[in-house]
């Protein structure tokens, strides 16, 4: 499970995100902090991967939060910023002392949701990696594609049907199988080649894993999974 520390100077609006979060398979919340203090505090004693940092906290702004968080000698989680903050200034420090994004409330669960798969798949590919050999150019390239990866279809496709595809392939991943384009257009009412074009931009982000099936003759099938 990836350990979540929620953050948000509001019990009720921590209260939701903790919720959101919890509703998301593979994370977990192992405490809401609503000052700055409370942060620093939760984050060596519980050690959690993940931070969700508010920016308007009572007795310290998040950026100056995050700024002790990159300094600590041994606790170094990675920080989604999630504010009402919209200002450049703010987005630029968010940047710049290594938040991985920033979600301006409000913000719907799906948002979050994507974010949070996101993390999971870099979580993922970086304990795939061997701790005692070099990185190639290749595994580079796919941490940092993950990191930035597209969260909406691009031209072409919609948010809409992109929503559609998804819950099949959840569905049939969570049943513990997996679908073939054809499997898929059955179950959209697509056609196979717009079916596979969604499936291949969900692969391509991170949030599907494709596998090849071999039969007797042809090209291999392809087999996807969403991500978990």
């Amino acid at each position: 499970m990836i350990k979540v520390l929620v953050v948000d100077d509001d019990f009720m609006v921590a209260k939701v995100h903790s919720g959101y979060v919890a509703r998301v398979p593979g994370f977990e919340v192992v405490a809401a902090a609503h000052t700055g203090t409370e942060v620093v505090h939760a984050v060596e004693e519980l050690r959690p991967d993940l931070v969700l940092l508010d920016i308007y906290l009572p007795d310290v702004d998040g950026l100056s939060v995050l700024r002790q968080l990159r300094a600590h000698p041994t606790a170094d989680p990675d920080v989604i910023v999630i504010t009402a903050a919209r200002d450049l200034d703010t987005v630029r420090g968010a940047i710049r002392g290594g938040a991985l994004h920033y979600l301006i409330k409000p913000f719907s669960f799906e948002a979050l949701r994507d974010q949070l798969e996101a993390f999971r798949a870099l979580h993922t590919k970086l304990s795939e990696l061997p701790g005692d050999a070099p990185a190639e150019q290749q595994d580079v390239d796919r941490l940092f594609g993950t990191r930035t990866r597209r969260a909406t279809p691009p031209k072409g496709l919609t948010n809409e049907t992109a929503d559609i595809v998804e819950r099949i392939l959840r569905e049939a991943t969570e049943a513990g199988g997996d679908l073939s384009a054809t499997e898929c257009a059955e179950a959209s009412e697509l056609s196979r080649v717009s079916a596979r074009k969604y499936l291949e931009h969900f692969t391509d982000t991170g949030r599907a894993e494709v596998r090849l099936r071999y039969g007797g003759t042809g090209r291999p099938e392809r087999r996807y999974r969403w991500s978990t």
